[in-house]
């Protein structure tokens, strides 16, 4: 019910024009966002950087409108990508697909990220194509596949373990080596698509884990790269310590490096859980959005905890 109701207030532009009117709602949402600008979010990496943690961009913005609105998302990513080369920070950068034109034309979403990976990779850097809700599934899937076949190597994608499909999907593209990031979900999904019950959630997560763990070791089990840029196969994004551990004795038990996975949770997020990982001496990525749009984003990460919530409402009482 909680969960429910902040999904849909993520979606719904009645409660996006009153909420981001208040004064205050930025002062909340600043806990999980790096700021408006490029310079905001390499700003934050940096800060990570020297705490030993690699991170992630998000270029915050979802479901474009206009194919120049698609074409400048995917400029402002390829301009992320030269700072992040200028600066010499240790992040890569995340793709929602909507955001360069998905629900537009999916020729149009291709060329955008096919702009993008060249840039990343004349840049030695790695594009991760993000997960959305089911609408866009198969054809984040076959665009992730097509720009692999075209010889893009550095790239990867996510995967949620909340949906029954997500098995199957995760034992045909660990096949060809593809780079992880497994997640729960931030989406609300009708009950024929994703398990209802958080139990059957977090043991189809574990499930995957092994697949990703195991199935690495086909390919070697590459570690992260030197520069923190390119992650090895399996990213597991979570900040359950029950999923958290039960990762690291998966890797154990094969006789895996630590530099052989990666744990990647939210800027703002279980800053222990993240230090403590770091100094288990596992590699630690920090998601990091930025940008004018970080409504929904927000309103996400109000419905995955009820603390997350109370401390959105403490601060409109400091309003």
């Amino acid at each position: 019910m909680f969960r429910s109701f902040f999904i849909y207030l993520s979606k719904a532009s009645w409660a996006q024009r009153l909420v981001t009117g208040w004064k205050f709602a930025w002062r909340a949402a600043s806990r999980f966002v790096a700021g408006n600008t490029i310079p905001d979010a390499i700003n934050v990496v940096s800060e990570l950087n020297a705490k030993g943690i690699n991170a992630t961009l998000d270029h915050l913005g979802e479901s474009t409108s206009t194919r120049e609105e698609a074409v400048k998302a995917a400029d402002e990513i390829i301009e992320l990508l030269e700072e992040i080369h200028k600066r010499n920070v240790r992040a890569n950068v995340s793709v929602k697909l909507s955001q360069i034109g998905l629900a537009l034309d999916e020729r149009l979403c291709a060329q955008n990220l096919e702009r993008i990976l060249t840039c990343a990779k004349k840049n030695s850097n790695f594009v991760r194509v993000d997960m959305e809700d089911t609408p866009f599934t198969d054809q984040t899937l076959q665009i992730f596949r097509e720009m692999r076949a075209k010889g893009f190597d550095n790239t990867g994608v996510v995967v949620q373990s909340y949906l029954y499909r997500t098995e199957k999907d995760t034992r045909e593209l660990i096949k060809t080596g593809t780079r992880f990031r497994l997640v729960k979900g931030a989406y609300k999904e009708p009950g024929d698509l994703a398990f209802p019950k958080k139990a059957d959630v977090n043991a189809n997560f574990d499930l995957l884990t092994q697949i990703m763990i195991e199935g690495s070791s086909a390919f070697g089990s590459p570690n992260l790269s030197a520069d923190g840029r390119i992650p090895p196969i399996p990213a597991i994004g979570s900040h359950d310590p029950k999923r958290l551990a039960f990762a690291k004795a998966c890797m154990e038990k094969i006789g895996l490096t630590k530099q052989a996975i990666e744990f990647q949770m939210l800027y703002g997020i279980r800053r222990d859980l993240q230090e403590a990982c770091v100094r288990e001496g596992y590699p630690v990525r920090i998601y990091v959005p930025y940008g004018t749009q970080w409504y929904p984003y927000f309103m996400r990460r109000l419905a995955e905890r009820p603390a997350n919530a109370w401390f959105f409402i403490s601060n409109y009482f400091r309003k």
